[in-house]
């Protein structure tokens, strides 16, 4: 047996009575992708976060056997954005709330038999609450619950050297990556006439702080405009359209290869 689709609203209850009954539910892997609805500075639209992630699963799909069993959830594209809170249009739900949103889903999921799934996300923002529901609910209900980030996924060299170390570590927010992929996934979006360098306030601490600016020994819980007033950080100007078409292409194979890694392990023990 397989699914008809990969896409879960388009299958039926009976499809997953029938897969629960014959063992491919308990085969399968469940993709709930996460996203945000924020401002990206002047130059990008508020659904970068969603559209960015939306396109590495584009990418990705094409390259799975036809047999492996995947289901992808409808997308939740607004997530925890409280720290964009001062810009027009930004979109958050309370942590109380995403919470329980991200756990009652996951338990949703398990009813049906299906033991593992992951948390695919594109927004910094929610990468906190991504460990507290994949914990909470491995031990509420027995579900194999993987944590990834698009933009963890490992790229090729070639691909890295896309863009300068400076760029990979500061520009987070509406810098040269995000916009590259978004010039290439959805160029009438980007208002190029508005792109600029923006410096973060991170990037001076690096540069006179051992400690305090290494990234990793002491971490700001940190506001938009505490890194640049602008709301992006990053050189927007150096992005391309092909930079991003190679960016999207390269971690699409990456997520390829990481759900067929995780749909060849073992499912854990426990009511699913």
């Amino acid at each position: 047996m397989h699914y008809t689709s990969r896409h879960w609203q388009e299958l039926s209850t009976r499809d997953f009575d029938a897969a629960r009954a014959s063992g491919l539910a308990a085969r399968t892997l469940a993709i709930l992708p996460v996203a945000a609805v924020e401002q990206h500075g002047p130059h990008l639209p508020l659904g970068v976060d969603a559209r960015l992630l939306q396109g590495v699963i584009d990418a990705a799909l094409p390259l799975l056997p036809d047999e492996l069993p995947l289901l992808l959830l409808p997308p939740q594209n607004i997530g925890l954005s409280t720290e964009h809170l001062a810009f027009a249009g930004t979109l958050s739900l309370s942590p109380e709330t995403l919470l329980a949103l991200w756990r009652e889903l996951g338990e949703a999921v398990a009813r049906t038999g299906i033991r593992t799934l992951m948390l695919l996300n594109s927004h910094g923002g929610n990468v906190a609450p991504m460990d507290i529901v994949a914990r909470t609910l491995r031990q509420r209900c027995g579900l194999q619950v993987w944590r990834c980030n698009w933009s963890d996924l490992p790229l090729p060299n070639e691909v890295q050297a896309l863009f300068s170390p400076e760029e990979h570590r500061f520009g987070i927010h509406g810098g040269a990556i995000e916009t590259s992929m978004m010039l290439h996934l959805e160029p009438a979006s980007v208002r190029m006439e508005h792109a600029r360098h923006w410096r973060s306030s991170s990037q001076d601490r690096a540069e006179h702080c051992a400690i305090a600016g290494n990234g990793k020994s002491a971490r700001l819980g940190w506001a938009i405009e505490d890194y640049n007033a602008s709301g992006a950080v990053g050189d927007a100007t150096a992005a391309s359209a092909e930079m991003g078409a190679r960016l999207v292409a390269a971690a699409g194979e990456a997520l390829a290869r990481l759900i067929i890694e995780l749909q060849q392990l073992p499912a854990p023990d426990g009511q699913a």
